[in-house]
């Protein structure tokens, strides 16, 4: 008993971290734990964990506060929740905004721990039948998904996000090494990071917007209702088990993780929820809703290709593994058998921080929400200290400073013509993931062609990528279809 207080107090300090880690932009998941890797080397490995696992939980959710409330993503994984968040906030609804954010994380965050139990055999067999060329064409379905985001113009959606994979692929070749879109600079060989774009993108951007229209205007929250109402969440919770659902097949791929689970998700429910609380992108329940229990569900499955296969889900786990290597442990498929009592341990650390981030938000609204009914004049300049700070911390970089300058002139000039900015950050996700898989089919079927289709005519994992890509576009040239009679 006194062993399992240990855990569950060691659980509860590190999703608090997490939180308030999560709710800085530029201070990210990855970066806290790898920090706390170094600093875990004297620990036993059961306490290490589980603070680890709570960060790891935490910081995930603690990323949808800054998105609903500043419009600024804490977290890559929270970039679809800008969506839907950020217009609740603007009209006066921030506490609900996050309220859900918190509600729908945990019952993400649950499905999440259910899966990674109770399916870690079965989706660690799915995981690892992935090909190449379904990498490919996962990263190209992703591709098609900016229709989500299209404000009124697929095109403009089209346009951002091809921007983003040019941008994402500058820097250092991923197979040969060699500089790529570099034009001879060392300064850009480094590539783009995409925690620096999405500050520049969401936070800069939006400081530059708000000076140029000159508002003094600042909303004032409702504060008094933070838990949505019991019957929403019933009629919502169709949708959380399947984007929830989502999120854990997602996160199970090695190297997606929660953006492109979040965003999968997201356009689910686009396409599935008939009549929303309110337009999707203006403040739509359902879109926090999508976002949140997916990117939650996601951390779940990301830890199941880590202990099984000893392949890295996301970012996290990656530093997570090298915890493991610290400690003398191995993931891999004779982690389960040999050290069984540590699974047991990973799975109820992340059920403690499942809980404990649920207290500690629901805690914490009321302060934060009180942030967005500051006057401008007085919130703006914290925001810009925020985004180069979060920006410099990085790599301690100055570059990382120049770069957000950058996306932040790029980011308002989109606000300015209606462009949406998502898609970028969608693009710099997937474009080295599409690159990479492309080229790594293509050295498989040494570059035959006739080969990569004969292979993708008979795995049922590639034929089902192809099905949804087709019900993708049908769905998306039938929507226009309606847009041009109507």
């Amino acid at each position: 008993m006194e062993h399992l207080l240990n855990i569950a107090l060691l659980t509860a300090g590190g999703t608090l971290a997490g939180i308030l880690v999560g709710a800085i932009p530029g201070l990210s998941a990855t970066m806290a734990v790898a920090i706390l890797v170094s600093l875990t080397y004297g620990w036993d490995v059961t306490s290490a964990l589980a603070v680890i696992m709570g960060i790891y939980q935490g910081a995930v959710f603690g990323g949808s506060i800054t998105a609903c409330l500043i419009n600024i993503p804490g977290a890559p994984s929270s970039v679809v929740t800008t969506l839907d968040g950020y217009p609740l906030a603007k009209r006066g609804e921030g506490g609900i905004a996050i309220g859900w954010a918190c509600t729908e994380s945990f019952l993400g965050g649950l499905v999440g721990v259910l899966a990674l139990w109770i399916g870690t055999p079965l989706i660690a067999r799915i995981a690892i039948g992935f090909a190449p060329q379904d990498y490919f064409l996962l990263a190209i379905f992703g591709i098609l998904l900016v229709g989500s985001f299209a404000e009124g113009s697929f095109g403009k959606a089209m346009f951002t996000a091809s921007l983003g994979i040019v941008m994402g692929l500058i820097g250092l070749d991923l197979i040969t090494g060699m500089p790529r879109l570099t034009f001879g600079s060392d300064l850009l060989v480094k590539g783009v990071d995409l925690v620096t774009a999405i500050l520049g993108l969401f936070g800069l951007s939006e400081v530059l917007y708000q000076l140029y229209q000159n508002s003094s205007a600042h909303v004032i929250q409702k504060v008094g209702r933070v838990l949505p109402p019991l019957n929403l969440l019933a009629r919502y919770l169709p949708l959380t088990l399947r984007t929830s659902s989502i999120g854990v097949l997602i996160g199970a791929l090695p190297g997606v993780g929660g953006p492109i689970a979040s965003l999968m998700a997201y356009d689910h429910a686009k396409r599935t929820v008939k009549n929303p609380s309110s337009p999707f992108g203006e403040g739509a329940y359902e879109g926090v809703v999508a976002s949140e229990s997916a990117n939650n569900a996601a951390i779940g499955g990301a830890i199941i290709p880590m202990l099984t296969l000893g392949i890295p889900g996301d970012a996290v786990t990656a530093v997570i593994i090298g915890a493991f290597q610290i400690h003398g442990l191995r993931p891999g498929p004779m982690l389960m058998t040999e050290t069984p009592e540590l699974f047991n341990m990973i799975v109820l650390s992340l059920l403690f921080a499942t809980f404990f981030f649920l207290i500690f938000g629901m805690l914490l609204i009321k302060p934060f929400i009180k942030l967005v009914s500051i006057p401008q004049n007085i919130l703006l300049p914290p925001i810009i200290f925020i985004t180069v700070i979060g920006a410099y911390a990085i790599n301690s970089s100055l570059i990382d400073v120049a770069w957000m300058a950058f996306f932040g002139i790029v980011g308002f000039v989109f606000k300015l013509y209606k462009f949406p900015i998502p898609p970028m950050v969608l693009g710099l996700v997937l474009g080295p993931l599409m690159d990479e898989t492309f080229r790594r089919t293509m050295i498989s079927y040494r570059g035959n062609f006739g080969d990569l289709l004969g292979a993708i005519a008979v795995s049922p994992i590639s034929l089902s990528v192809v099905a949804l890509m087709g019900v993708t576009f049908y769905l998306m040239f039938r929507k226009t279809g309606k847009a041009k009679r109507g």
